[in-house]
């Protein structure tokens, strides 16, 4: 029985931070449809997003019958003000370096995710995951070195800084083992504070707010309440892994509307990047799957 829970709660995690990844690589297409000042932007969306999350939590309240957390102690405000510093590197790297390079830099979450958990949570990398991450290395150097050789280096340092953050909002969540939904919706007050005090004197300067207010309300908080969510059922390298969604998809969006084509050389290291994860996402499941049809085996009565 408790391995048809474990399956059933696995499945759960992975629809639901499935969802979140396809949310969030809509993320940059409608910051750059807003066409707007970077600091106007942040105070907005992240604004925007914060209302959500009071919200929620009122309605939640309501029919639960109960008070929950907006922000679950220590560990929630730590995993929320990762949360918070990762929107603030995460608008300078658009404003900084091309999209590409962002959701490229961005997918090495996972692997920052696994570093940290080895290092924190005592979760040692399986060899398959330590030879990724090495192969991730050599993608991410690429466009790095791109970035550095066209000027673009402080944004992909911010794309890259903003891996880290997220990496480490999604092992706090991981190791409470508490529910953060709402944490990374609730914090992003602190960086609505911050955007709004270094936008122009003279007023927000956004040219189609429509566009980042949907952002803000709907699609940030539909991503973060996802893969807030997901530590809860995956482990933290499982769900940075679900980024790659944003890696694959948000280029695409960005050459359909803004046709914004990468250069050769990013491209070759998101190649990279991406045949690494998806080759690693494949050898978990075969061998997930081959645990399960062992249990099966050795226990056919189970459940």
């Amino acid at each position: 029985m408790s391995q048809t829970i474990d399956a059933a709660h696995h499945r759960r995690g992975l629809l639901v931070t499935g969802l979140g990844g396809l949310a969030l690589s809509f993320d940059i297409p409608l910051i750059r449809s807003a066409e707007g000042e970077v600091w106007s932007l942040l105070a907005v969306r992240s604004l925007c997003t914060f209302a959500v999350a009071l919200i929620a939590w009122v309605v939640l309240n309501k029919f639960r019958g109960r008070t929950i957390a907006l922000v679950p102690g220590m560990a929630g405000l730590s995993a929320g003000l990762f949360y918070g510093l990762g929107s603030f590197t995460f608008l300078l790297s658009v404003f900084n370096t091309a999209t590409a390079n962002v959701v490229f830099i961005v997918a090495f979450t996972s692997m920052f995710a696994a570093v940290l958990s080895w290092i924190f949570l005592k979760e040692r990398p399986s060899n398959a995951t330590l030879v990724t991450m090495s192969v991730m290395v050599f993608g991410v150097g690429l466009i790095v070195q791109d970035g550095l050789q066209s000027g673009n280096f402080f944004g992909d340092a911010m794309a890259v800084c903003s891996a880290l953050l997220l990496a480490s909002a999604i092992t706090v969540s991981r190791a409470s083992g508490r529910d953060m939904g709402l944490v990374p919706l609730a914090t992003a007050i602190f960086p609505g504070i911050v955007g709004y005090l270094l936008s122009p004197a003279e007023g927000l300067a956004i040219a189609h707010p429509g566009w980042i207010m949907f952002d803000g309300l709907v699609m940030i908080p539909l991503a973060f309440f996802c893969l807030a969510t997901g530590p809860r059922y995956l482990s933290a390298p499982e769900v940075g892994m679900f980024y790659l969604l944003e890696t694959i998809l948000a280029p695409i969006w960005i050459w359909i509307v803004f046709k914004e084509v990468p250069t050769a050389q990013t491209l070759a290291g998101g190649a990279v990047l991406i045949l690494a994860l998806v080759g690693h996402s494949v050898w978990q499941m075969r061998r997930k799957s081959g645990r399960d049809k062992d249990a099966a085996t050795e226990f056919p009565f189970t459940g």
